[in-house]
């Protein structure tokens, strides 16, 4: 716990310092941002993808739902995000509800596909309410002026602060569970569910815990995105390969079910992403997003456990990752200083 402690508020204090000391409106600021951003997207699938190896493809649902709620609530009554938020958390434990009670008992593959099925019915569905969503054109949120109220800022700088404190909030209430009673049950689920259940564990309930605790959360990444780039519409918000499984790979590159591995993931993937982009933009466009996904696949072979099983093999620390199995599931794994020094 205390080394949990002593992450967040390192990486809290360097966003804080990066925000002081870098361009309000320059490029890197918005870069750091949507790092943070990224790293608490993939904490929270995390959350179920990690500790409980239940491999959602359904998030985009919940990003969707909190981002849309709050700008809605927003445009159409004047109400400021920071009231809308907890409205979009709510709604979207609704939905993990509804979405897990069928859907709990499924395994694998099985559960991945309906949860990929429910994220596209959402965007469907968004897509159709055109009264709302503003359909395939989308909505534009009105900005009012630098406003702390109201979540809006001309530059990037204030906005840094806001997804440090979102980063705060992810990581502590992942290192929380993790460490305290619903971790272990959730890693018993992980392990061996059936004997789990032997033992006596409620794993429908565990699992219905992680869910609700990892959607309300997505939600409330949802909302502060809504702020940051002020349009939404279904095919960005409720899309499943930006989200969803952008934010299992986030998890998956640096280290599925530990803390720092989301992190990691996001200080890679998004730099990496927006390098390629500037660089080859012009020149040759399409190449960009092969280059970046050979090097995406590089990783978690040379890596299977994650970027995070390095800082274990070299510094002794324990961490454990988990590893993608060749049947495309995840199975538990001891990190480098655990199994013989190898990686």
């Amino acid at each position: 716990m205390k080394k949990d402690l002593i992450l967040i508020v390192l990486v809290a204090v360097a966003a804080v310092a990066l925000a002081q000391l870098l361009e309000p409106r320059g490029y890197a600021v918005r870069v750091a941002c949507l790092v943070l951003l990224a790293a608490c997207l993939g904490q929270c699938w995390n959350i179920m993808g990690g500790l409980a190896n239940q491999i959602s493809l359904g998030h985009a649902a919940f990003f969707g739902i909190g981002a849309y709620t709050s700008s809605v609530l927003q445009i159409r009554y004047g109400l400021s995000p920071w009231l809308g938020m907890p409205v979009g958390m709510l709604l979207a434990v609704v939905a993990a509800l509804l979405l897990a009670l069928p859907t709990m008992r499924l395994r694998g593959p099985y559960f991945a596909l309906a949860t990929l099925a429910f994220g596209e019915a959402c965007r469907i569905l968004a897509t159709a309410l055109t009264g709302i969503t503003g359909g395939p054109q989308g909505i534009s949120v009105p900005f009012v002026g630098n406003s702390w109220a109201m979540m809006q800022f001309r530059g990037a700088g204030n906005y840094l602060y806001l997804y440090t404190g979102l980063f705060v909030l992810v990581y502590a209430v992942f290192s929380w569970l993790s460490r305290g009673r619903n971790g272990y049950l959730l890693r018993a689920v992980r392990e061996n569910e059936d004997a789990a259940e032997v033992a006596g564990v409620n794993t429908l309930k565990v699992k219905l815990t992680g869910a609700v605790i990892s959607a309300a959360l997505t939600a409330a990444t949802g909302t502060l995105f809504a702020q940051f780039v002020f349009f939404l519409d279904p095919d960005s918000v409720f899309n499943a390969s930006a989200i969803s499984i952008r934010a299992a790979l986030i998890a998956i590159v640096g280290g599925v079910g530990t803390l720092a591995g989301p992190l990691v993931g996001a200080l890679i993937i998004v730099p990496l992403e927006e390098l390629l982009t500037a660089w080859l933009s012009n020149s040759a466009a399409g190449i960009a997003p092969f280059l970046f996904g050979v090097a995406l696949i590089a990783i978690v072979l040379l890596r299977p456990r994650g970027v995070v099983s390095v800082f274990a093999k070299r510094t002794g620390l324990p961490v454990r990752a988990r590893a993608l199995a060749p049947d495309g599931t995840l199975h538990a794994g001891l990190g480098a200083s655990q199994a013989g020094g190898k990686p």
